[in-house]
């Protein structure tokens, strides 16, 4: 079967919800409880079955996973003057990511600030002050760049994941 790897990705997320079910049926179906001057009211629960389900959904989940991963290492795209395999390209968001992540704390404190401290204690009588150790400038355009750089990368990804057809085995 011939797919993107956004119809892959639509169909792991069917696959782990059909899962899910499966195995929230087995959650609840699997023991019972009755009184001993009662007639039981068994669930419908065939354990054969329902790990036969989950069993199948297991292997088109791994062919599916094994399809995408080989495309990732394979492909390639163009993301501005680089061409990067779409494994690389996953691994270098990942990073700038977490970078982004902590210049965005950094480019919002304020060079001097109060610290807030409550009530001052009886050694100390001033108020102390927060100070950046940093060029803030430098830090807004650096994240301005990595922000950039992720966009680019994801429009580049985004383009391929739509458009890349490849073969699955399910």
């Amino acid at each position: 079967m011939k797919m993107t790897s956004a119809v892959a990705n639509k169909m792991l997320r069917k696959f782990d919800d059909d899962k899910r079910f499966y195995r929230d049926k087995e959650e609840s179906s699997m023991v019972y409880v009755a009184a001993l001057d009662e007639e039981p009211v068994i669930p419908e629960y065939d354990y054969q079955e329902v790990a036969n389900i989950i069993a199948d959904l297991d292997e088109k989940i791994v062919k599916i996973k094994h399809a995408i991963n080989l495309v990732n290492v394979a492909s390639r795209i163009q993301v501005g003057d680089k061409e990067l395999s779409v494994d690389t390209i996953l691994v270098k968001m990942a990073q700038l990511n977490r970078r982004r992540e902590v210049l965005d704390r950094m480019r919002k404190f304020q060079p001097k600030a109060r610290i807030n401290s409550g009530l001052y204690s009886s050694r100390k009588a001033a108020p102390e002050f927060q100070y950046i150790n940093y060029d803030l400038e430098l830090v807004k355009k650096e994240y301005e760049r990595i922000d950039s750089e992720i966009a680019q990368m994801q429009i580049a990804l985004d383009k391929f994941n739509q458009t890349f057809e490849f073969e699955v085995d399910i």
